[in-house]
């Protein structure tokens, strides 16, 4: 399975698009200088998008290969390959996470302020939106085929960009932060429970176009 999890991780990287990196990169950009120092919080939260996005757009590359058939051939068995699919989303979570680390800290200095609720809200987002992204999207890859995935990552981020424009426009930078903070653990084991039945679901899926 380690075998299946690096092809997955390679796979991330390597086909990273670059608009959609020229486009996130904007919009951390535009970010960090409208939302003064919460500008790592949302810049995050776009670099979260983006990963979780970027995991949807890998997937398709198992499908323009043909991977499947190549997959019946090998001693391995539907949990393995669906269990190697989620493991490789985990491990990208570290771009998000580092990102995130990252992005604080050149907020923190620029405005010269720093505030461990924002950093770890921050935090918390950077890993449960790539989460929940491919907890949704993954399922429907595997039962729909990855143009149904792809439609609803570009429908989830509609709701998402709005979240961002409603508190870079609005005043309550501060109650929204202690707000999400509060919830922030009750989200994250939802988040989990719901990755964990997505990878369930996966796996019948995949079974089922055998």
């Amino acid at each position: 399975m380690k075998g299946l999890v690096y092809k997955d991780i390679s796979i991330f990287f390597k086909s990273i698009d670059k608009k959609l990196a020229l486009i996130a990169a904007g919009a951390i950009i535009l970010l960090m200088m409208n939302t003064g120092v919460y500008a790592g919080l949302f810049a995050s939260v776009m670099l979260a998008m983006t990963v979780g996005m970027q995991n949807v757009m890998s997937f398709s590359s198992d499908e323009k290969a043909g991977w499947k058939k190549y997959e019946l051939a090998m001693p391995i068995n539907a949990v393995s390959v669906v269990t190697s699919k989620y493991a490789s989303v985990v491990c990208t979570l570290a771009v998000s996470l580092v990102g995130s680390i990252l992005l604080n800290l050149l907020s923190s200095v620029a405005f010269q302020s720093f505030d461990a609720v924002v950093w770890g809200v921050s935090a918390a987002v950077s890993v449960m939106i790539p989460l929940l992204w491919t907890g949704i999207c993954l399922p429907l890859t595997y039962w729909f085929g990855f143009h149904s995935a792809q439609t609803m990552g570009l429908i989830a981020v509609i709701p998402m960009f709005y979240f961002i424009k409603y508190f870079e426009d609005g005043t309550g930078f501060s109650n929204m932060t202690n707000a999400v903070f509060s919830y922030v653990v009750i989200a994250g084991i939802a988040v989990v429970i719901l990755f964990i039945l997505s990878m369930i679901v996966s796996m019948i899926g995949y079974n089922r176009k055998i």
